[in-house]
Parts: C-alpha cells; structure tokens; sequence
C-alpha cells in the first residue's frame, strides 16, 4: 500500500513534517492518539516507500540509542499531478504556429517516438507485414489504443530468411520476394489514452498518432507503413489505414 493509497500514513507523515525535530514512536502516537505500534507500522512503511528516514540517535542519559524518524528531504511526491494541463500548455504553442508546420512538427515527434517505443523484431527474422503488425499492435496495445485489425489485403513480403546453414526452408514456410500474404488493410483504434486532448486539440493530437504508427513500422524495415488516420471515424472509435510501401 503506497502513501496515497493510506490516508493513515498520509497522517503520519505531515505529523513528522510539521514536527521541529524528529520524533519517535512514542511521540508521534502521543501527537496522533494512536497505538504506538500503529504508528510504528506505518513509519516503517514510510521509511521503505523512500518518504522517511529511520536514525538512533545518541541518548542524552543512561541507555540505548533512541530510533527517531524525520521526513526525507525533497519533494511532497504524494501531492495532486496535473499533466493535462502540462499536455495542453506544450499544444498550445503549436497551435499558434502555422497549421501545416505544426502538423508537420507533430507527425516528426510521432515518428520519432514510435521509432523508440517499438520492440525490435528478433535477431535474423525478415520484418513480413504479418510480424511487424504485430509488432505494431503490440506497441499500440500497451499504450492504451485497444488495437483491432480490420480487413485483409495483400502487401509485398520480405526476403524469406533461410534456416541456419542454408538449407532451403520447407514448403509453406516463409514467402519469397515477390510473394504476397495477407495482412490487415486498417487498425481500429478503440480506445484513446488522449482521448480529452484530440477533442480539444484533434489537428495535433491525431497526427502525433499516426507519426507514432509510421515511425515504428519504419524502424522495423516494415514493408508497409500508416498512411492515413480518420479521427473519430466511429462514434466509438478512430481508424488508421495501412498500405504495402515500394522498396527505396
């Protein structure tokens, strides 16, 4: 259980901050009217989240060191975030750029952030449509997209890789150049982690997205990449096309 989780804990912890030494157990119950082992049960559970510190400190008569506890200096982590508005500040001054330049801005920042979310194809395997799909609903998925691959077309395959010692690799097994498997023509986004921002802000929103789609099918050597995406194409969805791209 965090902090923020416990309001006891958020309790004990403004107690030490307010508190103009450190205290002990014994003392932050007192202040709190708590079981000292309450109180201890939640310090410690402090000092192991990193929001306080456990020190003994000398005693001023006969006996053992005392165990004090302070809070840990830095940041109230606890508190209220707000990166909405951060989010909606940063697009704010490109919208007051000029619309072309700003979707431009906004598709290289996709692009280039697709190109470092994605994870790499395995060593030695050819990027076909069919893995680097894959590899792109995966990518979508963890962010929150809800991914959904709709219709079928066919696009080019990549060089079939052969087994190890070159042996041919057996009939059905991998595609020739020239070839052509059959891969979704579009993804169904259903669900957007932004979804509050592309209402507002849909001219910069949306094309970070489809930045972020072709950057990562580039970076996989995808023979095909997004062309296209339709905000808001559905009332519950938005749809972004993919189509086969010609070998540079």
């Amino acid at each position: 259980m965090t902090t923020r989780e416990s309001p006891r804990r958020r309790e004990v912890l403004d107690v030490l901050r307010a508190a103009p030494a450190p205290l002990g157990v014994a003392e932050a119950a007192r202040r709190m009217g708590l079981h000292p082992n309450t109180v201890r049960f939640h310090l410690d559970a402090l000092v192991a989240d990193g929001l306080a510190e456990r020190r003994a400190v000398a005693p001023t008569g006969p006996g053992r060191p005392r165990t004090v506890y302070t809070v840990r200096p830095g940041m109230d982590r606890g508190g209220h975030r707000d990166y909405r508005l951060l989010a909606r500040m940063v697009l704010s001054r490109w919208a007051a750029a000029d619309p072309a330049e700003a979707r431009a801005e906004a598709m290289e920042t996709g692009r280039a952030w697709g190109r470092f979310l994605v994870d790499p194809l395995p060593p030695y395997e050819p990027a076909t449509p069919e893995r680097s799909v894959a590899a792109l609903l995966t990518l979508l998925d963890g962010l929150g997209f809800a991914p959904q691959p709709e219709g079928r077309a066919s696009l080019p395959q990549g060089r079939a890789s052969r087994p190890e010692g070159g042996a041919s690799r057996p009939q059905g097994e991998g595609r020739a150049d020239g070839e052509t498997g059959r891969t979704p023509e579009r993804i169904r986004l259903r669900h957007c982690p932004f979804l509050e921002l592309a209402e507002e802000r849909s001219a910069l929103v949306c094309p970070i997205h489809l930045g972020l789609m072709q950057g990562a099918l580039a970076e996989l050597g995808a023979p095909l990449t997004a062309t296209a995406l339709e905000p808001f194409a559905e009332p519950d969805s938005c749809v972004a096309h993919l189509a086969g791209t010609t070998p540079g």
